[in-house]
């Protein structure tokens, strides 16, 4: 799984980085097909934002969250994609 940050009027910093791997890895136990992360963290004024693209073998997942705090908006952000994958994943396992 590759994990591409980008920030946008925001320096990325050593701990921004090593907070973001450690939740994407908790992603990656839950499905093994996760490619591709595009992680982009954004602020506007006093909104801390956080997105994420999540690149699967036939699908394409996008999630965004808002909060004043990075590190709560990256943690509302993984909890999103994590029920995404997980409704993901029921979707394509055969019921029968």
């Amino acid at each position: 799984m590759q994990v591409i940050i980008t920030g946008h009027h925001l320096e990325v910093t050593e701990a921004l980085k090593a907070h973001v791997d450690a939740k994407f890895e908790k992603l990656a136990r839950h499905f093994d097909n996760v490619t591709d992360v595009h992680v982009i963290l954004s602020v506007e004024k006093l909104v801390q934002k956080a997105e994420a693209t999540l690149q699967l073998n036939g699908a394409k997942l996008f999630a965004e969250d808002h909060q004043e705090d990075m590190y709560s908006a990256i943690d509302a952000l993984v909890d999103k994609l994590e029920r995404q994958i997980t409704k993901h994943k029921e979707k394509t396992t055969s019921h029968r």
